[in-house]
């Protein structure tokens, strides 16, 4: 058996390979034993799942693991998105979570999330002890089971229903009023995840007409990848453009994650999304705060901080990072130009559900598209071009780490005038443009993220960042 490890927001293995019962029972004796550990045995725990295959079986020998460490447990009646189970931790005062998933890995994988009690994601401290727990019981073998007929018999299972407190939770934290008085038409892409009907049923309850799409659990996910980027959101497109509806808004398979097409069928990249919640936030909402974004983010939240004389915080890459300082307080809006974001008053977890209603309370308050309200932004702001680019590299070690003890003095015609070592390395360059490079924790890749000020700009970093690969012989 190989070593388990967490990687940026937990673990994940294909099924049947790594992701057996047997390493979910080590995983889960190794959380009860963390639990224990910090005195928290007396309160509950919640286990949730999504919607792929062998979801709740994985879940419920999690239950039996728990139950058997006498540790009470919440079993969600059914398949939820990985924020509303975020959202349970506090709602239900447990001692923390368990998240069957694997987000929007391909559908052979499975994994799994451990949500401790400040209901956002674990950070690298309590994974690193989870680790060292799950070496110590995969050499041991002690994994304790309990039947789920024995759990609840002994009062120690209790299977509760989620839904409702978290979709009132939502209904606080959004304008359903301005929804309730809007034209929007709406199309919900759920990608056969576990947050089908969520954002499509709130909009209906506003009144707000939307057709669902893919809003069928569905554990190949319609034999596709349940990542709501450029690529994967085809049918969305479609669907906006043939209905003339007014947005299209996605989710990925644990609904963490926000996908958007504008009501010209284009989609709409993150690091967009996160500048216009901002913008609606401090302009309709009146709200302020500090804004934080990782290290791969766009520099227009700076601007934006600038101009609005607010603190801009950056963070390494992963939301945990983010969840850090939502728990200090006073973060007006969190996010990453993965498609993660959170908001003042809700928990420092990334929540797709709660970004695609807010998106579409920005368009009915402004009563514009959203292509409409981004060029708005940009007249204020300006304008930056990115992308990433990922480079085969087996050797990507070696050749990162004469990156950081050799740093270029150019990228093409941009002088470095920076270095920053955050996380893997960022070279801050003449007149606005930047590049970040950071090795694939799970892949021999090297992820390179670009901003320019044009797009002319941005393909000469392109290019010279090619000339680099060309020189390795790559």
């Amino acid at each position: 058996m190989g070593a388990i490890r967490f990687g940026t927001d937990g673990w994940r293995a294909i099924v049947a390979d790594e992701f057996t019962m047997e390493n979910v029972r080590v995983v889960a004796q190794a959380i009860a034993c963390y639990t224990i550990e910090m005195g928290q045995q007396e309160q509950a725990i919640l286990v949730g799942h999504d919607t792929r295959f062998l979801g709740r079986r994985f879940a419920e020998e999690v239950v039996r693991v728990f139950t058997a460490n006498q540790i009470r447990t919440y079993l969600v009646n059914e398949a939820a998105p990985t924020p509303a189970v975020a959202f349970g931790v506090k709602h239900f005062a447990a001692s923390g979570a368990v998240m069957i998933t694997a987000s929007h890995n391909p559908p052979e994988y499975n994994g799994m999330k451990y949500i401790p009690h400040y209901a956002g994601p674990a950070t690298p401290t309590i994974t690193k002890r989870l680790e060292e727990w799950i070496a110590r019981i995969q050499q041991s073998g002690e994994v304790r089971t309990l039947s789920l007929a024995e759990a609840t018999a002994r009062k120690m299972l209790q299977v509760i229903v989620l839904r409702p407190h978290y979709e009132a939770h939502l209904r606080r934290l959004v304008n359903m009023e301005a929804l309730r008085h809007s034209s929007l038409e709406v199309v919900v892409d759920a990608m056969h995840g576990a947050g089908l009907g969520y954002v499509s049923g709130l909009l209906t309850e506003a009144g707000v007409k939307n057709i669902g799409i893919r809003e069928t659990p569905d554990a190949a996910f319609g034999g596709g990848l349940p990542e709501p980027n450029d690529k994967h959101l085809t049918l969305l497109k479609n669907e906006v453009i043939s209905r003339g509806a007014s947005l299209g808004l996605a989710n990925d398979g644990d609904a963490d994650r926000f996908g958007v097409v504008d009501r010209l069928g284009q989609y709409i990249p993150p690091n967009d999304v996160l500048v216009l919640l901002t913008y609606h936030l401090i302009k309709n909402r009146k709200l302020t705060g500090r804004i934080v974004r990782t290290v791969a983010t766009t520099h227009l939240l700076d601007r934006m901080a600038d101009e609005y004389g607010l603190e801009l915080v950056e963070t390494p890459v992963g939301f945990k990072y983010i969840g850090e300082h939502m728990l200090k307080g006073d973060v007006l809006i969190g996010g990453e130009e993965s498609g993660g974001a959170s908001i003042l008053g809700h928990i420092p977890e990334k929540d797709g559900v709660l970004i695609n209603l807010l998106l579409a309370e920005m368009c009915a308050v402004e009563e514009k598209g959203i292509d409409q309200i981004l060029r708005d932004v940009y007249d204020l702001f300006g304008e930056l071009f990115h992308t990433r680019l990922d480079i085969q590299l087996p050797e990507k070690d070696r050749w990162m780490d004469d990156m950081l003890t050799y740093p270029p003095v150019n990228v093409g015609p941009f002088q470095v005038r920076e270095v920053n070592r955050v996380d893997g390395i960022k070279l801050i360059l003449d007149g606005g443009q930047w590049v970040l490079i950071r090795p694939s924790g799970t892949e021999p890749l090297i992820r390179i993220y670009c901003e320019a000020t044009s797009a002319t700009a941005l393909e000469k970093l392109k290019d010279s960042i090619r000339d680099w690969f060309l020189e390795v012989n790559v």
